[in-house]
């Protein structure tokens, strides 16, 4: 029996990618996209709170890394890197929104968001973790989502979000109160604001697309 394994885009380090890409394999950068999707959004949606937002939002991150790919020296690692592209391009667009947006519609755009996640999930128990996690505070969620559904590590969060460690365990600890005072069930955070495969194809799609 062989039990070479077969080598794919799919299974290639980011560094390998990385390097293939920047030698003139434009289309693995489809592979970067698909890889990261998830995490953009949890993380992306944690900030901004707007469906309809996000998915630019996340395109315009991945071209950012795009145009700067060249530049990328792996000081820190490419997920990091990309995760904190994309948290400037969400806090841009906040701080933006909040310039001209009053707290009456802030107000209403919440409700909608979370509106919008509802329909995400399959079960009442999943709908209300989400609306739960929506409803806590930019900071502690933004945190939350990082920590405890992207499984990335204290430094990590920490340097991405340009906070201390203590911050990030501070904010984490906190969000977790706040949630038990709102829950009182279980859940599994990998169904929770899931990025669907339709969703992800379309920014695939459009990512790739103004690469040209």
């Amino acid at each position: 029996m062989n039990n070479v394994r077969t080598i794919t885009s799919e299974t290639l380090a980011d560094d390998e990618l990385i390097a293939r890409i920047l030698q003139g394999e434009k289309e693995l950068y489809a592979t970067i996209v698909r890889r990261y999707n998830q995490r953009l959004y949890r993380i992306g949606i944690s900030i901004l709170n707007n469906e309809d937002e996000i998915e630019d939002a996340m395109q315009v991150a991945y071209i950012n890394a795009w145009e700067n790919l060249g530049k990328f020296q792996f000081k820190a690692s490419f997920a990091t890197w990309l995760t904190r592209i994309l948290i400037n391009e969400c806090l841009l667009r906040l701080r933006k929104k909040r310039n001209f947006i009053s707290m009456e519609n802030v107000q209403q755009q919440n409700d909608t968001a979370a509106s919008a996640a509802d329909k995400l999930v399959n079960t009442e128990l999943k709908a209300m973790l989400t609306n739960a996690i929506l409803q806590l505070p930019e900071t502690y969620r933004t945190v939350f989502v990082m920590r405890e559904m992207e499984n990335m590590n204290v430094a990590e969060t920490s340097d991405c979000l340009a906070i201390s460690e203590v911050n990030v365990k501070v904010r984490l600890n906190r969000a977790k109160a706040m949630l038990r005072d709102m829950l009182s069930a279980q859940y599994k955070r990998e169904d929770i604001l899931h990025f669907h495969l339709t969703r992800c194809d379309r920014v695939v799609e459009k990512v790739m697309k103004e690469l040209g």
